[in-house]
């Protein structure tokens, strides 16, 4: 099996191998080279000596880079979309799904980077300043750390890479070690384009030694990583003096308003909290609802879980599959619990069944279990009844994440309200939280992370601004 590593154009083949096997039938799928810091240290050499050359090659051939990408995405759709499921046990129609978001994500990636441009500004505009032709532009950093997860480990690799590299920086790729093939597989696409910029791109694999040895280094000018908050705040201490763009997650939620159809919010809410196994950074997974229509709602989400089908991932039917590891499937059990053991009612599930944690849907919960105050990135989504929308607003700010909430209501009142006021990067209406268009921009405050994704916003995260003045 191919997992090997890039060196810029260069392929390497270490002798030290791990093996990843599939979360659901435990048959080994992929292996893929051990690496250290003194491979993540070439990788940054050889950026940092390509940049001085790629940094001049014209933006047409880089579209025309991006666009050779695309067409060998779609010819190797269904390779790439299995890879996606044998690594991380993603349902194959989902995972085909994702290939598709990647074209997409990078077919944006080049309209973004056709409409990027300065701006001129008047430099006699105050009584000290005087004429001249004023503007700024905006150049590449340069070398580029770029660290991606697991839960989609194609289209978040895009969603960094394609920007980042159409700006004309030179990359240090280090992908999830959950999915080195899924990664292999695209970075190879790169790599063996004639369209290339020659040794823009490089490719290892790592934790801890690999992942600090890369933030650490004086070389790379930007790191952008998508992951958990601890690893966020290491990788703010590690870093110094760069650019860090930080995507960390979320715990969100949703308020079912009395005037909302509920029928259709449940048949929503249940695809939000349930998609991707709950392993997704804005899934579903607090729904507060006005008392008045709690039951009503609960019922209805009740019979929307049930229809789900849960299983086998290479099932074309299959809905959700198993949590990416088992050490995952027992954290979620031990929470759901712990609030049951505190008074909670489990509407459905919370039992690990074999390789599966089935959709769980969690009432009677307390505010600060875990369940419900941390991101559980699991199928679990707890109903919590408040008397309006005023105390429902409370309770969903009140949380240390940030990234994106919603609501449901035909009140356009409530509607103004829940968009001033709700506290995070993104609102949406009578819709799931866990609604997200790779074009839009996305990301969150707090603890949620620092920075935007979407290819138009990214490019601004992977360029810096130049100021001219000819006088």
């Amino acid at each position: 099996m191919e997992a090997k590593i890039f060196f810029g154009d260069v392929e390497v083949t270490k002798t030290k191998v791990g093996e990843i096997k599939n979360p659901y039938t435990d048959k080994v799928v992929a292996t893929f080279p051990i690496c250290d810091a003194s491979d993540a240290n070439e990788a940054l050499r050889i950026a940092k000596e390509s940049f001085i050359t790629n940094r001049d090659i014209l933006l047409s051939q880089r579209i025309l880079w991006i666009e050779d990408v695309i067409e060998n995405l779609r010819k190797n759709k269904e390779d790439i979309a299995k890879t996606i499921t044998d690594e991380v046990g993603k349902p194959i129609k989902f995972a085909r799904i994702e290939v598709d978001r990647c074209i997409e994500t990078l077919r944006v990636t080049i309209s973004a980077a056709i409409e990027k441009n300065g701006e001129t500004f008047n430099s006699d505009a105050m009584p000290t300043g005087r004429k001249s032709i004023s503007y700024f532009t905006r150049v590449p950093v340069g070398v580029a750390t770029l660290i991606t997860p697991f839960n989609f480990p194609l289209n978040l690799i895009a969603h960094k890479l394609g920007p980042a590299l159409i700006s004309g920086n030179s990359i240090v790729l280090k992908p999830t070690p959950e999915a080195p093939l899924t990664a292999y597989k695209f970075a190879k696409l790169f790599v063996q384009s004639k369209h290339k910029s020659p040794n823009a791109l490089s490719l290892v694999y790592g934790d801890a030694e690999v992942g600090g040895a890369l933030v650490k280094s004086e070389i790379p000018r930007v790191v952008s990583f998508t992951g958990s908050v601890p690893v966020g705040e290491i990788i703010i201490k590690q870093a110094g003096i760069k650019k860090v763009s930080l995507e960390l997650g979320g715990n969100a939620a949703t308020y079912i308003d009395k005037s909302a159809n509920l029928q259709s919010a449940a048949k929503k809410c249940a695809l939000g909290a349930f998609v991707n196994s709950g392993q997704v950074c804005i899934s579903l997974q607090r729904i507060y609802v006005d008392e008045s229509v709690a039951d009503e709602f609960s019922q209805a989400l009740a019979k929307e879980t049930k229809q789900l089908i849960v299983g086998d991932p290479y099932d074309e039917n299959t809905f959700m599959g198993p949590l990416i590891d088992e050490e995952s499937a027992l954290r979620a059990e031990k929470w759901v619990q712990s609030a049951i053991d505190e008074g909670a009612i489990a509407l459905s599930g919370g039992k690990k069944e074999g390789k599966i944690f089935p959709p769980t849907v969690m009432s009677e919960v307390k505010d600060d279990m875990s369940i419900v105050c941390e991101e559980v990135f699991a199928p679990i989504v707890s109903i919590i009844k408040v008397k309006d929308f005023d105390e429902a607003l409370v309770k969903i700010n009140n949380s240390p994440y940030g990234l994106q909430y919603s609501i449901f209501t035909n009140d356009l009142n409530l509607t103004k309200r829940a968009i001033e006021e709700f506290d995070c990067g993104g609102v949406v209406v009578n819709d799931i939280p866990t609604l997200r268009f790779d074009i839009q921009p996305y990301g969150g405050n707090k603890f949620s992370g620092i920075g935007k994704e979407g290819p138009k916003y990214a490019l601004e995260e992977f360029t810096e601004i130049k100021t001219v003045v000819i006088c």
